[in-house]
């Protein structure tokens, strides 16, 4: 439950997007939402990398932050109709699929399904005969779920090391996601937009509650949980959009984005048991 906070967060970031934050500065947004947020853990846990883990945090700092968060605000701004929802949604395949080379885990055709099932809900409850499809917007979104989907599998397979807490573990990837935006927004985007009382509410909402803590809860579980039973999760956030869409927007469900509703639970819920018998666990 803990661990499924953070893409329930996350499913905030469309309607803040949109309602809140100035148009047209995707990487600034991204910038806000990680290196505040990883400085400030950084500041609290007072641990920093050693050796090889400069490099491994660096790598999964870009992954995770340097390069989803760009691309999920791009694919927000300019996807209409939740499609960039569903493109995200496609995460938990993306893992399934890495995990046969990188973990050296069996292909599990139980959770695979389920990760199928979820994507056909997220569809049924977001997608509808005025979504629009922008092709920058689908490579984005497209984009977004691979980065996040190799970053989620890196960070199984190499651990949390010795000593290191899950704020320590956070902070090392939110900072180096943000100083590897810092140049590239500027690069880009040139000077920061103007920031009126919304956007900065909604630039602290998701740097503190959508960065620091939905992170810190998300790495922990990452260690704690099997990388695709976390990677399952990730349908919340498409959920919880739509959800505030039809409680701040006025948009109504109609029977096909109910059946879509309770798709898309019953994948997340279904894929976090295993099909393998309790004494295959224990044996490892």
């Amino acid at each position: 439950m803990a661990t499924a906070f953070a893409p329930a967060v996350w499913g905030t970031t469309y309607v803040v997007t949109t309602e809140l934050l100035p148009q047209g500065h995707p990487l600034f947004a991204g910038l806000l939402r990680a290196l505040p947020a990883g400085l400030i853990a950084l500041a609290v846990s007072r641990t920093l990398p050693r050796g090889r883990w400069w490099a491994k945090a660096a790598v999964l700092g870009v992954l995770n932050i340097g390069l989803f968060f760009p691309l999920l605000f791009v694919a927000a701004e300019r996807l209409p109709g939740g499609v960039a929802a569903t493109l995200g949604a496609a995460t938990p395949l993306v893992v399934a699929a890495l995990a046969v080379p990188i973990l050296r885990e069996k292909p599990s055709a139980w959770r695979f399904g389920w990760g199928m099932l979820g994507v056909v809900g997220v569809g049924l409850v977001v997608l509808g005969p005025s979504a629009g499809f922008d092709l920058a917007g689908v490579l984005a979104g497209l984009g977004g779920a691979a980065a996040m989907a190799l970053g989620v599998t890196l960070t199984k397979h190499w651990g949390r090391p010795p000593g290191a807490s899950p704020a320590a573990f956070a902070a090392w990837q939110l900072t180096a996601g943000g100083l590897f935006l810092l140049p590239v927004t500027f690069l880009f985007e040139g000077a920061p937009p103007a920031i009126d009382a919304p956007a900065a509410l909604g630039y602290l909402w998701l740097g503190l509650v959508g960065g620091l803590l939905a992170y810190l809860l998300w790495f922990r579980g990452i260690a704690l949980l099997p990388v695709t039973s976390v990677a399952l999760l990730g349908p919340l956030s498409p959920i919880v959009a739509a959800l505030l869409s039809a409680v701040l927007l006025g948009d109504t469900f109609g029977p096909g984005q109910l059946l879509g509703f309770a798709l898309a639970l019953a994948g997340i819920v279904a894929g976090q048991f295993s099909t393998r018998p309790r004494t295959e666990r224990t044996s490892r």
